[in-house]
């Protein structure tokens, strides 16, 4: 246990280092969010009460975006470089990688929600009624949103318009999960009369089956690459 944990905290790091030197999501998301904040605002500055209850929605439809690009260059760098096999031969188990490879997507993603919650509050002058919520129901679907993507990646990695190819994949898969982050938020705003807790509970189980499945499928997947 203490090897895997280790392992994985290598493979989490490496990527974490390589996102700072290439700045392929960072770069490219933060704009994009910021525009899309800023888009809204003005579209729907007339009605106050649509803009409101679009808010969550909107964060987590940026979100959606941001895993794309994460998880597609968490492993589009290292399999051009063969990386990935170098991991593999020395002895890392798949598991950890794809751990490792989780964290790293789910570090980004926060730190865009950090950036997309504020921004959306702002701008919009909406109120956060809850936000242990925000953090919670934040956390159950990230985590369930990088686990399908580091898989989704992985198994579109060798197909050339897999840029095309992982988001008509990966919708479908997380539509559930983006229901349950968009109806926790809206409870946490105060702008649907829904209970966020149970939605919550909701992405905790998926963020934890996602996380085994994909840990138990991923050796599998790398024998593919």
């Amino acid at each position: 246990m203490i090897a895997f944990i280790k392992d994985a905290y290598i493979v989490f790091v490496k990527d974490l280092k390589i996102e700072w030197r290439t700045r392929n999501t960072s770069g490219h998301v933060l704009p994009f969010a910021f525009f899309v904040l800023v888009f809204f605002g003005f579209t729907f500055n007339s009605s106050q009460t649509v803009l409101e209850q679009a808010t969550p929605g909107l964060i987590w439809m940026v979100v959606l975006f941001v895993t794309i690009v994460a998880a597609e260059n968490s492993l589009r760098l290292e399999t051009e470089n063969e990386a990935v096999r170098l991991l593999l031969t020395g002895g890392v188990l798949p598991a950890a990688i794809f751990v490792g490879k989780v964290g790293s997507v789910v570090l980004q993603l926060l730190f865009v929600e950090l950036v997309l919650v504020p921004g959306a509050v702002v701008f919009y002058a909406s109120d956060v009624e809850s936000l242990p919520l925000v953090v919670a129901a934040s956390a159950g679907a990230t985590i369930g949103l990088a686990t399908v993507g580091c898989l989704l990646s992985t198994v579109v990695v060798g197909v050339k318009a897999r840029r095309t190819v992982l988001p008509i994949l990966f919708m479908p898969l997380v539509s559930p999960v983006l229901v349950a982050a968009t109806r926790a938020f809206g409870d946490a705003f105060g702008v649907f009369a829904v209970n966020g807790w149970s939605w919550t509970g909701l992405l905790a189980l998926f963020a934890v089956v996602n996380l085994i499945v994909g840990a138990m499928m991923y050796s599998q997947l790398l024998e593919d690459i």
